[in-house]
Order: C-alpha cells, then sequence, then structure tokens
C-alpha cells in the first residue's frame, strides 16, 4: 500500500516523522492535509507488514472519530467499527455470585453520534497508510533513528542504514519508551504499578449488543469492549485484564485451561458460553510523562510524551489530542511565515497539551491506587461516589463529554473542523 521511499534521496523535508503508528501517521496527514506545499515523510523501525500482524483492537473517543472524518479515513474505518452504546462499572471481587451495577454511562454525545467506537488497529493503521499514499508522504520503513543533531536552520536526522536526513521539525512518535527522546536529553517522571494488563479477544455465545463494561476487581481493571462480529458472524469481545505482573505473566504463559477457568470467573456466562478467540499477550503498566514536551527542532507526541494507566481507555485519545494541537499549531505558524521548527513555536504545543497530559496522569494514577485494592472502608467510600455520580445526570452528562474527547480548549480537528 505506501511507498518505500529511498532514504539517501531525502534532504530538504520540512517535517520528518518517527514512528509509523497511529500518531505519527495521523500528525504526517493532518500537517500534509492542510498544507500541501509541505514535505512531510515518515521513518519507522518496525519491518515492512509488521502492522498488518496487529489483532487487537483500540476505544476511539468520539472526538478521535471526528478527526479521522475530517482527515478523510473514517468512512473506510467505520464498516469494521462497532459502536459503544453503553457503558456500565461494577465493583466487587471475582468470586462475588452478583456484581452490583453502580454506575451506568448512555454512549451518545449527540444524537447519532456513539460516545465511542472499538476500532480494529490494522483497519485504523491501513486507513491512514493509504490517506498517506494519496497525499505522497513517503514512509521509510525498517529503519530506525540513530542519532541526529540541530542548528540555527534545521535537524539532521541519521538513520541506522546510513542515510541522513534534514528537516526543519523531528516528531518523535516512537512509543513510550522513546529512544528520540532520551537523545533530546529529556528526562522523564516514571514508576512502575507492579500490574500487567493481559489483552485478548473474546468469542461468545450471544450478542453484546454495543455494551461495555469495566469490573473493578482487587487486583485492577477488568474491561469487556464490544467487538464487531468477524466474518462468519461470531460474536466478540475485546478483554483487557489488570492483574499483578507476577499472575499475569503465570496466566499468559501457563495452561490454557486454567487461563479459561480465570477469564470465565471475570467474564461471566451473560453472554453465554466463551472462548478465546486469539493468543493472550500481557505487557507491563506503568506511569511515565516526559518532563517536557519539546526541545529545538524536536516534539514529543503520544505515548513518546505520556504512559498511562489503560483504568480510564484515554490512552490512545490523549495521542490523538497531541496530534490535534501540534498540526494547528505548525499550521498556523506556517501561515504566519514562522519557523515551524522554532523552540518559542513549538512551546505553543507544549502549553496547550501538558497540563491536560500531567492532569490525566494524576487521575488515572489516583484511580487506580483508589480501585486496585480489597480494602473496605476504601471500597465503602468509591462505591457510594459512583452511587452519587449515577444520580447526578449534569455530572455524568459531563463525565461523558470529559470521556468523548470534547472538553473546553479542544482542537479543532477534534471537533471535526478543519485547520
Amino acid at each position: 500500500m505506501e511507498r518505500k521511499a529511498d532514504a539517501k534521496t531525502r534532504s530538504g523535508l520540512d517535517v520528518l516523522v518517527a514512528g509509523a503508528g497511529y500518531v505519527g501517521l495521523a500528525t504526517a496527514v493532518s500537517l500534509k492535509q492542510a498544507r500541501p506545499h509541505l514535505a512531510v515523510a515518515l521513518v519507522d523501525a518496525a519491518p515492512a507488514g509488521a502492522w498488518q500482524r496487529d489483532g487487537r483492537a483500540s476505544a476511539i473517543a468520539a472526538a478521535a472519530c471526528r478527526m479521522l472524518d475530517q482527515l478523510g479515513v473514517w468512512a473506510e474505518i467505520a464498516p469494521q467499527a462497532q459502536a459503544i452504546t453503553e457503558m456500565i462499572i461494577t465493583d466487587s471481587r471475582s468470586a462475588d455470585p452478583v456484581r452490583p451495577v453502580f454506575l451506568t454511562f448512555g454512549g451518545e454525545v449527540a444524537p447519532g453520534e456513539p460516545f465511542a467506537h472499538m476500532v480494529a488497529n490494522k483497519s485504523m493503521n491501513g486507513a491512514l497508510r493509504a490517506r498517506a499514499e494519496t497525499l505522497g508522504i513517503d514512509i521509510i520503513e525498517g529503519v530506525a533513528v540513530q542519532g541526529f543533531e540541530t542548528n540555527g536552520a534545521g535537524i539532521t536526522v541519521h538513520l541506522a542504514d546510513g542515510a541522513a536526513l534534514t528537516a526543519r521539525l523531528l516528531v518523535a512518535a516512537d512509543g513510550v519508551n522513546s529512544k528520540l527522546r532520551d537523545m533530546a536529553g529529556i528526562k522523564t517522571v516514571k514508576w512502575d504499578y507492579g500490574q500487567s494488563g493481559i489483552v485478548c479477544t473474546v468469542a461468545h455465545e450471544r450478542p453484546h449488543n454495543g455494551r461495555a463494561e469495566e469490573h473493578f476487581l482487587p487486583a485492577g481493571p477488568f474491561a469487556t469492549l464490544p467487538l464487531k462480529p468477524d466474518g462468519d458472524g461470531t460474536n466478540r469481545s475485546s478483554i483487557v485484564w489488570v492483574e499483578r505482573t507476577e499472575d499475569a505473566k503465570a496466566l499468559v504463559e501457563g495452561d490454557d485451561l486454567v487461563f479459561e477457568h480465570e477469564l470465565e470467573q471475570r467474564f461471566g456466562l451473560k453472554l453465554g458460553e466463551i472462548r478465546v478467540a486469539d493468543k493472550p499477550r500481557a505487557w507491563p503498566l506503568g506511569l511515565t510523562i516526559a518532563r517536557a514536551f519539546v526541545a529545538p527542532r524536536v516534539a514529543l507526541a503520544g505515548d513518546a510524551a505520556h504512559g498511562i494507566h489503560p483504568i480510564a481507555g484515554q490512552g490512545l485519545n490523549l495521542g490523538f489530542k497531541d496530534v490535534a494541537a501540534l498540526a494547528e499549531v505548525i499550521v498556523e505558524a506556517d501561515r504566519l511565515g514562522q519557523d515551524i521548527g522554532a523552540l518559542d513555536v513549538l512551546e505553543r504545543y507544549q502549553q496547550w497539551r501538558r497540563f491536560d497530559t500531567v492532569q490525566m496522569g494524576i487521575t488515572t494514577d489516583v484511580l487506580n491506587r483508589l480501585f486496585s485494592n480489597d480494602i473496605t472502608p476504601l471500597r465503602t467510600v468509591r462505591d457510594i461516589g459512583l452511587g452519587l455520580v449515577e444520580r447526578m445526570p449534569r455530572l455524568k452528562e459531563f463525565f461523558i463529554r470529559q470521556a468523548s474527547g470534547l472538553a473546553a480548549g479542544t482542537p479543532r480537528l477534534l471537533k471535526g473542523e478543519a485547520i
């Protein structure tokens, strides 16, 4: 689908994006669509076609859907996307015979517009790559960035194959363990939760009807997220299951029957018989927030700037907020004839995004510590709190708008507006 660019021929770029995941691709597409004269390229360390083997799915908030529509890719993604029509929250132990529902959310931020969709990663990545190709964006695959140096007018980026690229701005979208962040000398606030997230797809007998569920259990949240039925009509859901790291490792690497038994204890039989439809995987959870989002000629975006706990399902949506804010700042600077890689321009992006990111990091950290335990007084307090929110429609509406990404200060792309 995408072109394989010859890195040795690329010089005089305006923007080089490192990382061809959703955040990197969306950044490149946003900039090239708004300002076609900009020379934009992507470089990615992953081998060509690696993205096609990603069987996971992601929760995409309404604001992100609006942005993807504005970028011209939502029409391609939508047929494979599953609307989340309802969200329920429970607080219990896995052995409890009944899980009382403490909080429910309706699934629309506007008539006919769900507050979120579940989208297959492969579908989203493929649509963004196709759009990048249409816009003439080069994608250099299978080559890592080895280093870079800045000068007054730009940045020279050295690749592992010996090639050197010059640009006015380097966008680091290379993940939570970003090497470019380290190369830029940007420190992080970081700690480990001692938890791991298990991800798998579950096939089940009865339809989910678009309902998502989050069960707060002593070891961590267990989320059931609705997926589109597969090609033969099998009902499916995506599972994000948080456990203590040593327990998660034992579950994923141990006997399949033990895993399925433990899964059934948490999933229940409300949707009939269940079976694991793919190989479960686990990854360690922690909080990582960059102390700065920019450096001379460098901007961090997505997980390179922040990695948070999945308890609120906002990780990818935070990344899309970065994309929309960075694109708006760069496009406006270019219209004004300013240097798009100058530090004073990049600091506008940092001021826009850093407070919101730190706030979300603190929120998810507090929620995880509050709910991932079995301390009776804390359980009582949090259940009372959930019950109060359930009885306050305006507060529920506020939380829905927050979850949908449509809060105050939202960048224009996330409102579905052109930049």
